[in-house]
Protein backbone atom coordinates (compact mmCIF):
# COMPACT_ATOMS: atom_id res chain seq x y z
CA UNK A 1 0.00 0.00 0.00
CA UNK A 2 1.28 3.44 -0.87
CA UNK A 3 1.13 6.40 1.47
CA UNK A 4 -1.79 7.86 -0.50
CA UNK A 5 -3.81 4.77 0.42
CA UNK A 6 -2.60 4.60 4.01
CA UNK A 7 -3.15 8.22 5.03
CA UNK A 8 -6.92 7.71 5.02
CA UNK A 9 -6.75 5.00 7.70
CA UNK A 10 -7.68 5.65 11.30
CA UNK A 11 -4.63 6.36 13.53
CA UNK A 12 -4.92 2.99 15.26
CA UNK A 13 -5.04 1.13 11.92
CA UNK A 14 -2.15 3.24 10.59
CA UNK A 15 -0.03 2.29 13.62
CA UNK A 16 -0.91 -1.38 13.21
CA UNK A 17 0.18 -1.26 9.56
CA UNK A 18 3.33 0.89 9.84
CA UNK A 19 4.44 0.49 13.45
CA UNK A 20 4.44 4.23 14.21
CA UNK A 21 1.77 6.84 14.93
CA UNK A 22 0.75 9.08 11.99
CA UNK A 23 2.22 12.12 13.76
CA UNK A 24 5.57 10.35 14.19
CA UNK A 25 5.46 9.29 10.55
CA UNK A 26 4.91 12.91 9.48
CA UNK A 27 7.83 14.12 11.64
CA UNK A 28 10.07 11.46 10.08
CA UNK A 29 8.98 12.43 6.56
CA UNK A 30 9.64 16.14 7.21
CA UNK A 31 13.11 15.31 8.55
CA UNK A 32 13.93 13.07 5.56
CA UNK A 33 12.49 15.29 2.83
CA UNK A 34 15.60 17.48 2.23
CA UNK A 35 17.82 14.43 1.71
CA UNK A 36 15.44 12.03 -0.08
CA UNK A 37 13.53 14.40 -2.36
CA UNK A 38 15.62 14.61 -5.54
CA UNK A 39 13.08 16.24 -7.84
CA UNK A 40 14.74 18.85 -10.04
CA UNK A 41 18.25 17.66 -9.16
CA UNK A 42 20.81 16.02 -11.41
CA UNK A 43 21.38 12.29 -11.28
CA UNK A 44 19.04 9.44 -10.64
CA UNK A 45 15.51 10.14 -9.53
CA UNK A 46 13.66 7.75 -7.22
CA UNK A 47 10.27 6.83 -8.56
CA UNK A 48 8.82 6.77 -5.03
CA UNK A 49 7.78 9.78 -2.98
CA UNK A 50 9.56 10.52 0.30
CA UNK A 51 6.62 9.03 2.23
CA UNK A 52 6.71 5.84 0.16
CA UNK A 53 10.47 5.55 0.67
CA UNK A 54 9.90 5.82 4.42
CA UNK A 55 7.20 3.14 4.14
CA UNK A 56 9.71 0.83 2.44
CA UNK A 57 12.09 1.20 5.39
CA UNK A 58 9.34 0.82 8.00
CA UNK A 59 8.15 -2.31 6.21
CA UNK A 60 11.67 -3.72 6.45
CA UNK A 61 11.92 -2.92 10.16
CA UNK A 62 8.40 -4.03 11.06
CA UNK A 63 8.03 -7.21 9.03
CA UNK A 64 11.73 -8.00 8.56
CA UNK A 65 11.09 -9.26 5.05
CA UNK A 66 14.08 -9.79 2.80
CA UNK A 67 15.23 -6.85 0.73
CA UNK A 68 14.56 -8.91 -2.39
CA UNK A 69 10.87 -9.31 -1.48
CA UNK A 70 10.48 -5.64 -0.64
CA UNK A 71 12.22 -4.65 -3.88
CA UNK A 72 9.92 -6.77 -6.01
CA UNK A 73 6.77 -5.54 -4.27
CA UNK A 74 7.74 -1.84 -4.67
CA UNK A 75 9.30 -2.14 -8.13
CA UNK A 76 12.84 -1.26 -7.04
CA UNK A 77 16.17 -3.02 -7.28
CA UNK A 78 17.48 -4.91 -4.29
CA UNK A 79 20.53 -2.64 -4.06
CA UNK A 80 18.30 0.46 -4.09
CA UNK A 81 16.36 -0.91 -1.12
CA UNK A 82 19.62 -1.62 0.72
CA UNK A 83 20.93 1.91 0.07
CA UNK A 84 17.58 3.43 1.10
CA UNK A 85 17.45 1.52 4.39
CA UNK A 86 21.02 2.49 5.23
CA UNK A 87 20.45 6.15 4.36
CA UNK A 88 17.19 6.48 6.31
CA UNK A 89 18.62 4.71 9.38
CA UNK A 90 21.62 7.05 9.38
CA UNK A 91 19.52 10.20 8.96
CA UNK A 92 17.04 9.26 11.68
CA UNK A 93 19.71 8.22 14.18
CA UNK A 94 21.84 11.30 13.55
CA UNK A 95 18.84 13.58 14.10
CA UNK A 96 18.51 12.37 17.70
CA UNK A 97 14.74 12.92 17.65
CA UNK A 98 13.76 9.25 17.42
CA UNK A 99 15.85 7.64 20.16
CA UNK A 100 14.82 6.09 23.44
CA UNK A 101 15.29 8.32 26.50
CA UNK A 102 18.00 6.14 28.08
CA UNK A 103 19.12 5.40 31.63
CA UNK A 104 19.41 9.08 32.59
CA UNK A 105 15.61 9.34 32.25
CA UNK A 106 15.29 7.07 35.30
CA UNK A 107 16.95 9.70 37.49
CA UNK A 108 15.09 12.65 36.03
CA UNK A 109 11.60 11.18 36.40
CA UNK A 110 12.07 9.58 39.80
CA UNK A 111 8.71 10.64 41.16
CA UNK A 112 7.15 9.15 44.26
CA UNK A 113 5.56 5.82 43.55
CA UNK A 114 6.86 5.46 40.01
CA UNK A 115 6.65 1.82 38.94
CA UNK A 116 9.09 0.39 36.41
CA UNK A 117 8.63 -2.97 34.72
CA UNK A 118 11.77 -4.84 33.63
CA UNK A 119 11.41 -7.89 31.43
CA UNK A 120 13.65 -10.02 29.25
CA UNK A 121 12.62 -11.97 26.19
CA UNK A 122 14.55 -14.37 23.99
CA UNK A 123 14.48 -14.40 20.20
CA UNK A 124 15.78 -17.40 18.30
CA UNK A 125 18.73 -16.74 16.00
CA UNK A 126 20.51 -18.75 13.35
CA UNK A 127 23.06 -21.13 14.82
CA UNK A 128 26.54 -19.55 14.65
CA UNK A 129 29.33 -21.50 12.96
CA UNK A 130 31.78 -20.90 15.81
CA UNK A 131 31.43 -20.40 19.55
CA UNK A 132 27.91 -21.81 19.67
CA UNK A 133 27.98 -22.23 23.43
CA UNK A 134 27.74 -18.49 24.15
CA UNK A 135 24.46 -18.16 22.24
CA UNK A 136 22.84 -21.40 23.39
CA UNK A 137 19.91 -20.94 25.77
CA UNK A 138 19.18 -23.92 28.00
CA UNK A 139 15.67 -22.60 28.55
CA UNK A 140 14.77 -22.45 24.84
CA UNK A 141 17.07 -25.32 23.79
CA UNK A 142 18.43 -23.31 20.85
CA UNK A 143 20.68 -20.30 20.13
CA UNK A 144 18.96 -17.06 21.15
CA UNK A 145 19.49 -13.34 21.64
CA UNK A 146 18.15 -11.79 24.84
CA UNK A 147 16.50 -8.38 24.87
CA UNK A 148 15.80 -6.56 28.13
CA UNK A 149 13.26 -3.74 28.21
CA UNK A 150 12.62 -1.18 30.99
CA UNK A 151 9.13 0.29 30.74
CA UNK A 152 7.32 2.96 32.76
CA UNK A 153 4.27 0.99 33.83
CA UNK A 154 1.97 4.01 34.13
CA UNK A 155 2.63 5.43 30.66
CA UNK A 156 3.82 2.31 28.82
CA UNK A 157 6.82 4.16 27.41
CA UNK A 158 10.02 2.22 26.83
CA UNK A 159 12.84 3.90 28.74
CA UNK A 160 15.84 1.80 27.74
CA UNK A 161 16.87 -1.55 26.33
CA UNK A 162 19.81 -3.91 26.74
CA UNK A 163 20.87 -6.96 24.76
CA UNK A 164 22.87 -10.08 25.54
CA UNK A 165 23.60 -13.58 24.36
CA UNK A 166 21.22 -16.44 25.11
CA UNK A 167 23.46 -18.05 27.71
CA UNK A 168 23.39 -15.00 30.02
CA UNK A 169 20.89 -15.22 32.88
CA UNK A 170 18.17 -12.55 32.94
CA UNK A 171 19.27 -11.08 36.27
CA UNK A 172 22.94 -11.09 35.26
CA UNK A 173 21.96 -9.10 32.16
CA UNK A 174 20.13 -6.65 34.45
CA UNK A 175 23.21 -6.27 36.69
CA UNK A 176 25.64 -5.99 33.77
CA UNK A 177 23.94 -2.94 32.30
CA UNK A 178 23.69 -1.26 35.72
CA UNK A 179 20.26 0.25 35.37
CA UNK A 180 20.11 2.99 38.03
CA UNK A 181 17.22 2.50 40.43
CA UNK A 182 16.33 5.03 43.11
CA UNK A 183 14.66 4.11 46.42
CA UNK A 184 11.48 5.93 45.35
CA UNK A 185 11.06 3.73 42.29
CA UNK A 186 9.34 0.38 42.44
CA UNK A 187 10.70 -2.28 40.13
Amino acid sequence: MTYEQLKHLKPSAFKRRCGVQPETFERMAVLLRPDLDRSGKRGGQCKLSVEDQLLVVLEYWREYRTQFHIATSWGLSESAVCRLISKVETLLMNSGKFRLPGKKQLYQNAGAGEVLAVDVTESPIERPKKKQRADYSGKKKQPTLKAQVVVNQATGHIICTAFGKGRVHDFRLFKRYQIPMLPEQLC
